[in-house]
């Protein structure tokens, strides 16, 4: 399993670099997120956008405890960004959405940065990348 979301995880890292090389910065949230999926469904892979994820504590269930922004074959979730920078929540946000869906990796991608190598951040969640 590891070595397919390693490339579902490159699959997407390519998709989220060539819509920052075409739109560049400073667009909404939003904008960056449907082109997103649109690029990487042109490219076979299911997509889910703002999958409602529930949230379990004790005897409590919020069936809408948050919404992942997009899902990638059930397994691999990105969060997106549009912001000049990252804060330390962006990382633990990501890692709290991952221990909740008990999911390995996920990826913060921030699109409002000058470039996209300083915009997209692996986070794992007891998960290993295969040498």
């Amino acid at each position: 399993m590891s070595e397919a979301l390693e490339n579902l995880a490159r699959e997407a890292v390519d998709c989220g670099l060539k819509l920052h090389e075409a739109l560049g910065p400073g667009l909404l949230e939003s904008v960056y997120e449907a082109c997103l999926a649109e690029s990487l469904a042109k490219r076979g892979i299911s997509v889910e956008r703002q999958k409602v994820v529930p949230i379990r504590f004790g005897d409590t269930c919020l069936e809408e405890g948050f919404r992942a922004d997009l899902l990638l074959k059930g397994r691999l979730l990105i969060e997106l960004k549009s912001t000049e920078g990252f804060v330390p929540v962006h990382g633990k946000q990501v890692l709290t959405y991952l221990r909740l869906l008990d999911l390995p990796l996920g990826l913060l991608m921030n699109f409002g940065l000058a470039t996209f190598k300083d915009g997209v951040r692996r986070i794992a969640n007891n998960y290993y990348a295969p040498q």
